[in-house]
């Protein structure tokens, strides 16, 4: 099991990450209790069309890091988990109905007030409904390179009820283009090579049978990232306003490739199908 569970760090950060695979969804299977963390990987008995190739149950956690697009530089406070099957090559990664890529919130800095410039907000809206949130989606299937990185484009939607239901920055048509490594990057300038690492420590639980990898580096400073969209004013019942072109200018969008940053520290932990599922 050691031989291949390298090739799945290539997986973990559907994070950056992260992220939902694009796989229709089947419905899910009840894992054994001592694997309930892996529900979302489809089990070859009961979902057999869904895991046909699968061979890994992985669980993936971005548990710190950030993602630095135009002006606004997000930190990664709550963890992101990313939880499904793929075969050993990693050609492809399916999950079910309890599968796929949590969809963690972010705080974006300077809030609703920053990302409009509407200062005249805080005398309208105090606390939460001032703080705006980045949630990562993924837009489509990203490529494994091996277990060194991973190509996958994504979409952020920004999260607060004064900008609509659908406001993000990339879109399945014009996504955002990950090309996270464990290595180091070329980005154009201004940006400076950074460099990952794959994951530092591996641990086996020898009782239940889970392998997992610590602390493992990726990054990614060469992407660009377009203007935002479909962000609509909705306050007070007036008649909506399109804003995407105020809160792209307010977060420094669009950025070409080399102003932009990710870094997602990430642990893994993986098993067999038959041990999630006897």
């Amino acid at each position: 099991m050691a031989r291949y569970l390298g090739k799945v760090m290539g997986v973990l950060t559907v994070t950056a990450l992260l992220g939902a695979l694009l796989v229709p969804a089947a419905s899910a299977a009840t894992p054994d209790p001592d694997y309930a963390q892996f529900a979302g990987c489809p089990d070859p008995k009961t979902e057999p069309v869904l895991a046909k190739e699968v061979e890994i149950c992985l669980r993936a956690t971005i548990n710190s890091g950030n993602f630095k697009m135009g002006s606004k530089n997000v930190t990664i406070e709550n963890p992101i988990s990313l939880v499904g099957g793929t075969n050993v090559e990693l050609e492809n990664f399916v999950f079910n109905s309890e599968g796929g890529m949590t969809a963690a919130k972010q705080k974006v800095p300077g809030g609703l007030v920053g990302l409009t410039g509407f200062e005249w907000l805080t005398g309208l809206l105090t606390g939460e409904a001032l703080t705006v949130y980045a949630v990562t989606e993924l837009t489509g299937t990203p490529v494994f390179h091996g277990f060194e990185g991973l190509s996958a484009p994504i979409k952020v939607h920004l999260v607060n009820p004064v900008l609509g239901k659908n406001c993000y920055v990339g879109s399945t048509a014009n996504p955002i283009k990950l090309e996270l490594t464990t290595g180091t990057t070329n980005p154009p300038p201004p940006n400076e090579p950074i460099t990952g690492n794959e994951a530092t420590e591996l641990v086996f639980d020898e009782e239940l049978e889970i392998t997992h990898l610590l602390g493992a580096k990726y990054v990614d400073n060469s992407f660009a990232a377009p203007a935002a969209s479909g962000c609509v004013l909705t306050l007070l019942g007036l008649i909506p306003i399109n804003i995407s072109s105020i809160v792209s200018l307010q977060a420094g969008l669009p950025a070409a490739a080399g102003t932009n940053e990710t870094v997602q520290m990430v642990d893994a932990e993986a098993t067999e199908p038959h041990l999630v599922y006897p």
